[in-house]
């Protein structure tokens, strides 16, 4: 069975700096080269095209293998793919140039490059070198923190359409020759390109990171920058069971506040469809929002059923923040925001659907336990609550974003923590919901459902 005409196969594996391989030749460009001229040929149904592992001829990457006739490339350039695409794919005639074609001393390189690997892994090994994955795990904090310093300093945009070194210098009000080598970081890390002395942002950072672009992502990444500190002060943490910092939500953080709703708005502007078609709106004309933030999952509910109105209940130092976006949405008229703490004041009653997203993490058992029963006071007798959160396995050990996003509570919360579907339903049923459920989304949350009979 051949689902496609072509299948290419595509070196892109990483080794260590100064090993030779595919992807330090370039193949990141090869393979996005690659698929986008198969797409722009009209293509897609006909060529498949997969990244892969080593092919064993490391010394003349990009290599790339096509099938069903397997014919062997080397040396594939992105400036290449046009005339592969065109003559070997749609033409049927294979680039010759780029063709390996001594079989025998293909297999021999192959063999010679496999037995090479294999000497120096024997050799690591027996000198108890530290593996490359868990190496490069452990100072994985350097390439962040590089990129959280350029958006702090708002570093993409200084670089605009290009410019050297002491011309971002100038702009961002930073130490020539320390911003020099912070470009020159970012340039090995694929986010700048330097040409002849000048700076360049790369597609990606020029998109996502830089005032005036559509998608500039900046004021929710600031919220990363914010955690950094925290995260800092993980071994304290796990010394005393408790955050070390200063409460950095307190009223007059107007930074902190701005970039945290910022990042929490673009998650959830994301997310808010799936959570409206998997929750539904039938039957809800009052929702509350609890800790609503931005107000997204309110303005995805109100825009997909006409009847209904929500309130958010926040902290005042957000609802500025919440009516920008209430506003932008047009639907003014029928979600509101008021003031309050969800620790501790009351929550009203007779809604039919009471919300809770990202909320729950930030809380102790002790607390999760009174805001539920809180919750069932609130809802009408045929209402439901919905908790969406980062739910843990029941051996808390997966999914690996939730395990981690605990320690992101441990430093930033007194209590906080993420708990497992088991935890919730126990909470869940000693509030009083019943027919309670877990419903698994795809990406990083999930929901847990209680109705109240």
């Amino acid at each position: 069975m051949q689902p496609f005409r072509i299948h290419v196969f595509l070196c892109d594996q990483q080794k260590p700096e100064g090993v030779p391989c595919c992807s330090a030749r370039g193949s990141v460009q090869t393979l996005e080269a690659l698929r986008r001229e198969v797409h722009a040929c009209g293509l897609d149904n006909e060529v498949q095209v997969t990244s892969c592992g080593s092919l064993g001829l490391c010394e003349h990457g990009p290599n790339m293998v096509v099938y069903p006739e397997g014919t062997w490339y080397s040396g594939v350039t992105a400036a290449d793919v046009p005339e592969i695409v065109r003559s070997h794919f749609q033409q049927g005639a294979p680039v010759q140039r780029l063709v390996r074609t001594d079989v025998d001393g293909l297999s021999a390189e192959i063999q010679a490059s496999r037995e090479k690997m294999l000497a120096a892994r024997r050799a690591r090994d027996a000198a108890g070198v530290l593996p490359d994955d868990l190496n490069d795990r452990i100072r994985g904090f350097q390439e962040s923190r590089t990129v959280v310093t350029a958006l702090e300093l708002d570093l993409f945009t200084a670089v605009g359409v290009g410019a050297s070194a002491a011309e971002v210098a100038g702009r961002i009000h930073t130490d020539p020759r320390a911003t020099e080598m912070l470009l020159h970081a970012l340039s090995a890390l694929r986010l700048l390109v330097k040409r002849e002395g000048i700076f360049h942002n790369s597609p990606e950072a020029a998109r996502y990171l830089t005032d005036g672009s559509r998608d500039n992502a900046r004021p929710a990444l600031l919220h990363t920058a914010h955690l950094w500190h925290r995260w800092s002060t993980l071994t304290d943490c796990v010394r005393t069971g408790t955050s070390v910092t200063r409460d950095e939500t307190a009223p007059g953080s107007e930074d902190w506040t701005e970039a945290f709703i910022a990042a929490m708005h673009r998650n959830a502007s994301e997310r808010a469809p799936l959570v409206v078609r998997t929750v539904g709106t039938s039957n809800v004309t009052r929702m509350l929002d609890v800790g609503g933030g931005s107000g997204a999952y309110s303005i995805a509910f109100a825009l997909a059923n006409s009847e209904l109105h929500a309130d958010i209940l926040d902290q005042a130092s957000v609802e500025p923040i919440t009516m920008r976006h209430i506003r932008a949405a047009g639907v003014e008229d029928r979600v509101r925001v008021r003031a309050g703490d969800l620790r501790s004041d009351p929550l009203g009653k007779g809604y039919d659907l009471v919300f809770i997203s990202a909320i729950c993490h930030m809380l102790s058992v002790e607390e999760n336990l009174d805001l539920l029963r809180r919750c069932h006071a609130a809802v009408a007798p045929s209402g439901r609550v919905v908790i969406q959160d980062f739910i843990l396995e029941s051996d808390k050990t997966a999914p690996r974003f939730a395990a981690l996003f605990a320690l992101n509570m441990l430093v930033g919360t007194p209590g906080g923590s993420n708990y497992s579907a088991l935890e919730y339903t126990s909470w869940l049923g000693e509030s009083g919901f019943r027919e309670v459920r877990h419903v698994k989304l795809p990406g990083v949350t999930g929901l847990m459902i209680g109705s109240r009979q």
